[in-house]
């Protein structure tokens, strides 16, 4: 079921903690492509130095985070990469969640840990953009996160936000947050990530 306007209408650092175990799910050619999110980072700006929305900038990329919660913000950078972001709070206060990682559920065969790498593997675009990932639009719909049946206890780790040592003690702000017992984390080094997958497998 996918997940109410009400949910994204609140503080970043809340729906981030709370989008931990949720499913974000993309309709492509192929059929369903679901995730379990598993890292997460928040931002708020104005004030955050380290948003695209810091100290009111508002532009035609960033336009969308000034609008109604439970929408996608998606950019690229590098020009190569896109990064999904989920917009929270009331509408002209812009703050938003990056999606990070999600650990595959179905229909996901690329690595899906780091916010590029998630897109590459689910397919989302800029195309995506501005979509409004919440179940009052799920007719329809393309992309969407949803509460899965069963939502298992999660331990939640925090620690400081990644690439945005330019915005001073902002960066330093603990609004990383990530599933502990997730291998699928961007931050998990290779060979533990291999050992855990490795366990998990079926014998």
């Amino acid at each position: 079921m996918a997940l109410p306007r009400t949910f994204f209408v609140r503080d970043s650092v809340t729906v981030a903690q709370e989008l931990l175990g949720m499913q974000l799910v993309i309709r492509q050619p192929g059929g369903l492509r679901v995730g379990r999110i598993v890292e997460t980072e928040a931002y708020q700006g104005p004030e955050d130095l380290a948003a695209h929305s810091a100290g009111g900038r508002r532009t035609a990329r960033t336009e969308v985070m000034y609008g109604e919660a439970g929408h996608a913000y998606v950019y690229m950078i590098y020009g190569i990469w896109h990064c999904l972001n989920v917009i929270t709070a009331a509408p002209g206060v812009p703050h938003g969640v990056l999606l990070r990682a999600v650990e595959p559920v179905s229909g996901i065969e690329m690595p899906s840990w780091g916010p590029g790498l998630l897109c590459r593997a689910l397919g989302v675009t800029r195309s995506h953009n501005g979509q409004d990932l919440s179940g009052n639009n799920l007719r329809g719909a393309d992309l969407w996160i949803q509460a899965p049946r069963r939502r298992a206890a999660i331990r939640i780790g925090r620690g400081p936000r990644i690439g945005v040592d330019y915005a001073g003690e902002w960066a330093r702000r603990p609004w990383r947050f990530f599933d502990q017992d997730s291998p699928y984390v961007s931050t998990v080094s290779t060979s533990a990530r291999r050992r855990a997958l490795a366990a998990r497998a079926p014998s």
